[in-house]
């Protein structure tokens, strides 16, 4: 084992030499990726193990300097190697106390790059921010990577919405704080909510029974004190929200996934089917890469022109829409009744 140092001598670099500052960020970056990595006696890993991880991370580093990276950690650190038999298993000591490494591997951050293009537009601005610390660090991060293929692939990608992008109303912080801590401790609240048709806002109190995020907007799904129907209230229409203390008086058997599938927001989920299609060729051409299912079957019709389809789907409003897009090129034989 190399002799003790200090955790400010962590970074293992030739006698001779100084480091630059951007090998020293790569050198302290790597070691720090490869302490997160290290599992707790008895499991273990070996130098080889770590090296392919950090290649698959845009780090193209030996077997041989993964080896001096773990003596040199081990020095200031609680690792132990296993030494009966080679390769050498690497692990924390079974009594070392807990470590926990605050960071993001090039791999997490380059699909947080990727997910933040995507969702730019999408999620209202509120949670965006909140995701922001996030964004920043993993473009810190891939700034540190010495692959610049890796750091760079986000310029490489790019995604398209398959319909129009809307952007998303403007929330109230405040009235959206308010909301989510009163669905926390399940609390009433007072609303001041401005209707579409409505020119001036007004006074209701509410049971919030959850929240559902669809597209760009965001619903409060809620019951009005004085009745029974459970109703859906874009969020940007709250004007103000004041928390109570009475506790909120769920309906019986209220569930908030069976509210959003069973049809309430637009959108419903009627279970398998066993969907036949009659469709013009060129207009079916595309389900011969994208299939609708696993036992999709494409099969002639006594009509050249057109094909017949029979797969097996769910049942649920997309499929509808997605049918009706299509207008006098399909026609549907089975079920004998689609409808929303």
């Amino acid at each position: 084992m190399a002799p003790a140092v200090s955790g400010a001598n962590l970074l293992l670099t030739p006698r001779h030499s100084l480091p630059s500052m951007s090998s020293a960020k790569e050198t302290l970056h790597r070691q720090w990726l490869m302490l997160q990595w290290i599992p707790r006696h008895p499991q273990r890993t070996t130098a080889r193990d770590l090296a392919e991880r950090l290649a698959a991370e845009g780090y193209d580093v030996s077997k041989r300097t993964v080896e001096r990276d773990l003596d040199s950690l081990s020095a200031a650190f609680p690792l132990v190697a296993d030494e009966r038999e080679k390769p050498f298993g690497w692990s924390w000591q079974r009594d070392a106390p807990a470590f926990s490494l605050p960071g993001m591997s090039p791999l997490q951050a380059m699909v947080l790059q990727l997910a933040h293009s995507h969702l730019v537009g999408l999620m209202p601005s509120h949670l965006m921010d909140q995701l922001a610390p996030y964004f920043t660090q993993a473009s810190l991060t891939l700034s540190q990577v010495p692959n610049r293929g890796l750091a760079g692939w986000s310029e490489k990608v790019e995604t398209i919405a398959p319909n129009q992008p809307l952007l998303p109303p403007i929330v109230d912080e405040d009235v959206l704080a308010t909301v989510h801590l009163a669905l926390q401790q399940d609390r009433q609240i007072n609303i001041q909510y401005r209707a579409r048709s409505a020119g001036e806002a007004r006074l209701h109190r509410v049971h919030p029974l959850g929240i559902v995020q669809r597209g760009p907007v965001t619903y409060l799904i809620c019951r009005f004190a004085k009745h029974e129907d459970i109703a859906s209230l874009p969020v940007h229409r709250i004007l103000a929200a004041e928390p109570l203390e009475d506790a909120v008086v769920r309906p019986d058997g209220f569930t908030l996934h069976d509210f959003v599938h069973g049809g309430a927001m637009g959108f419903f989920d009627r279970g398998q089917i066993r969907l036949v299609l009659r469709m013009e060729a060129p207009a079916a051409e595309h389900l011969r890469e994208t299939r609708l299912s696993e036992d999709q079957v494409i099969a002639t019709d006594t009509d050249p022109d057109w094909v017949v389809i029979t797969a097996t789907v769910r049942y649920t409003s997309q499929l509808v829409w997605w049918i009706n897009s299509f207008g006098d090129q399909v026609e549907v034989l089975e079920p004998e009744a689609l409808e929303a």
